[in-house]
């Protein structure tokens, strides 16, 4: 984490000391939230709509901060403490990231997408580790404060730095890119999330574009080239792309789905790999991983050690066992139609299940079309190989309605009620059966999955 004396904090950020008996203190680390505050940290009140940090430096004071930041049209900063005067205390943490940054040298790749960017950082994350000292993004601080924060818990020794880089209005990339100035950046795939903010995926494809706006001169761009909004642009940037089609310059050749994971082949590289998740769409994400670890040095053994040895972030595609061996794939951390999509592929293909069922729920954000997203997503559901169909929430109406096209009565049901929806589930759950949990984070379905794997 950033280690400076209080003076040298107030140059990175361009403030003024407003008590300079304190230049020589040393702060370690730095904090937004007076919850999770640290002895020595420093403190950095945000100010919004609705709250306003400065309030909470008294607070800070006693849990121990080493200085706080404090906005110049604030009233009655603290007297005789650390205390550093700036313009703003957002734009101050920005800075205060950027610099540091500058400071250590540390090699930057930026990671984004509408699907598969936090699982893509953390192959990236387990790939390069095998060779250099790295860190990566904690759970989703991919915006215009988490990102800076990441970078300021990054140790002084740090090789390359994983950041992923989330938006949901244009902009937002371009200023995190510029921000990062990254060497390398990955762009996973162009989906629907957003679509309310952003109207069409041209839109989407525009915004997640804006990350080769602060690449580095001689910087590369990994992206999927299955994609047509990505593939055939002129790029002022060196471009490697991955996928299944003949003009990429990194190939899936053959995938085989076991329950522990996913096997996967490239054309060109006489070896298999393996990646302990689930999902085909997950190998184009190895893939990228892959390409971007041979970039930065990696050996195709050390990168294939690394994707083997994967860790993801929580319920993307976990799969897990209740006490009385019902199979759950935990896929409740979010949700479009592409990834729902691939997340009912996968499942119609898993073997060895006495029953498959899905329990479904809304997809948030996508604008005007929902309603025609959420019907698509349930007729492209195939009976012979699903059993039963859950929906839940107002928009999996549509996802029951889609469904019922092709399924005989009694398959599909649909629920409002948490509650009636797991009485539902463990009705029709036994021991050998298959169950895939998919929707938005806002429909919180990991609730029932909890409630599954602790009472059954």
């Amino acid at each position: 984490m950033i280690k400076r004396t209080v003076k040298r904090i107030a140059e990175m950020v361009k403030g003024t000391l407003t008590n300079p008996v304190f230049e020589q203190t040393m702060i370690e680390g730095a904090a937004t939230d007076t919850r999770t505050l640290e002895k020595n940290q420093l403190f950095i009140p945000l100010k919004g709509e609705h709250f306003n940090g400065h309030s909470f430096v008294p607070q800070a004071f006693e849990k121990g901060v080493s200085a706080v930041l404090w906005n110049r049209s604030e009233p009655n900063p603290p007297k005789e403490k650390a205390v550093i005067l700036v313009e703003d205390t957002l734009e101050a943490l920005q800075l205060l990231a950027k610099a540091y940054l500058q400071e250590l040298g540390t090699r930057v790749i930026g990671v984004t997408g509408s699907n598969g960017k936090t699982t893509t950082k953390d192959m990236l994350h387990s790939v390069l580790q095998t060779q250099y000292r790295v860190h990566k993004t904690a759970g989703n601080f991919n915006n215009h404060i988490g990102l800076p924060l990441t970078v300021l818990a990054m140790p002084e020794d740090t090789e390359i730095a994983v950041l992923e880089m989330g938006m949901s209005a244009k902009g937002e990339i371009d200023f995190l890119s510029r921000l990062a100035n990254p060497e390398a950046a990955v762009i996973t795939n162009i989906g629907e999330s957003h679509m309310q903010d952003l109207g069409s995926r041209e839109g989407i494809a525009e915004a997640k574009l804006e990350i080769i706006n602060g690449l580095q001169k001689d910087g590369v761009l990994f992206y999927y080239g299955d994609e047509p909004l990505l593939s055939g642009k002129s790029y002022h940037c060196r471009t490697t792309t991955y996928g299944a089609g003949p003009d990429n310059d990194l190939r899936v050749k053959e995938v085989r789905q076991t329950e522990d994971g996913t096997h996967f082949s490239m054309d060109g590289i006489d070896r298999f790999f393996f990646i302990p998740v689930l999902g085909k769409h997950n190998v184009m994400n190895a893939m990228a991983a892959y390409a971007a670890g041979i970039y930065f040095g990696i050996t195709p053994d050390n990168a294939a050690k690394g994707l083997s040895r994967l860790k993801v972030t929580g319920m993307r595609l976990e799969l897990v066992k209740t006490k009385n061996g019902i199979s759950i794939v935990n896929d409740a951390y979010n949700a479009s139609p592409t990834s729902m999509k691939a997340a009912i592929e996968l499942i119609e293909t898993m073997k060895g299940y006495r029953k498959k069922m899905l329990v479904l729920g809304d997809m948030l954000e996508l604008g005007d079309e929902e309603e025609a997203f959420h019907t698509d997503c349930g007729a492209a559901i195939r009976p012979a190989d699903i059993d039963y169909v859950f929906t839940y929430g107002a928009l999996g109406t549509f996802i029951a309605e889609g469904a019922r096209r092709n399924f005989e009565e009694g398959r599909v049901s649909h629920y409002n009620d948490k509650k009636e929806l797991l009485q539902a589930i463990k009705e029709k759950a036994d021991t050998d059966d298959l169950l895939l949990f998919k929707a938005s984070r806002g429909m919180k379905l990991e609730e029932i999955v909890k409630d599954l794997l602790e009472k059954n």
